[in-house]
């Protein structure tokens, strides 16, 4: 049986999907009010240079338009799905001075430089840590040494000691499949946290429980809050 007094850090999967649509305001809030410490959301730019919550390249399975993000302006968006797509601004807001881990799919140099000078200028920059693959983390490094970063790593083989010294990452973050107990003993024995994503069952969640991880990201926040509290 896991342990699941151990402190870990539960994070909201673009809030609470089954419950509200997801990376919208409604889905932060669900989220939060059902036990999650943190909330992942997407991150993309307008073709104005807005940033807003959006998972993929265009509006099509969220929003029922298929046209892509990158090429409407702000006004456009709001237009097209009244008004349900945020800003990163309106999301941080949402979070209510809880922690907030910005994915950044699809990251160009501009778009990072302009969501990372938002994330500051709104004074997250203490409560908001970012997740993606090592060209975008290495995007945010320059834009803000100071960063949180957590590392997403789809492989194995650890990251070489270059990429680690260039992003300096505080978490590597893990598909939940690939994590062992000897994948997270090394992580912490090189000083990183693990994280792992996508966990949805309580076997899965109590198996990354097991295997000492630092922090679930998930679907079902109610599950795995539930879970943590004992009272699954």
């Amino acid at each position: 049986m896991a342990d699941t007094t151990t402190p870990f850090t539960a994070v909201a999967h673009r809030g609470d999907p089954y419950r509200a649509r997801e990376n919208t305001l409604p889905s932060i809030r669900s989220a939060l009010d059902r036990g999650a410490d943190a909330v992942e959301i997407d991150v993309r730019v307008t073709r104005d240079g807005v940033p807003v919550l959006l998972h993929d390249t265009t509006l099509e399975r969220l929003w029922g338009h298929d046209l892509r993000l990158d090429r409407l302006n702000h006004r456009e968006v709001q237009e097209l799905t009244g008004g349900g797509v945020p800003t990163l601004r309106e999301a941080l807001d949402a979070a209510g001075g809880r922690r907030v881990m910005v994915d950044l799919p699809g990251s160009t140099d501009a778009s990072v430089k302009t969501i990372v000078a938002t994330v500051l200028e709104c004074g997250a920059g203490d409560r908001a840590y970012y997740c993606a693959g090592a060209d975008a983390m290495l995007r945010v490094r320059a834009a803000d040494p100071a960063a949180e970063i957590a590392l997403t790593w789809n492989t194995l083989a650890p990251p070489r000691p270059v990429l680690l010294a260039a992003v300096k990452p505080r978490w590597l973050n893990y598909r939940f499949g690939l994590v062992s107990r000897e994948l997270a003993d090394r992580a912490h024995r090189d000083g990183f946290l693990v994280s792992a994503w996508t966990a949805d069952t309580k076997r899965t969640m109590r198996r990354l429980i097991e295997r000492g991880v630092d922090s679930i990201t998930t679907n079902r926040i109610d599950t795995l809050h539930t879970l943590r509290t004992g009272k699954a």
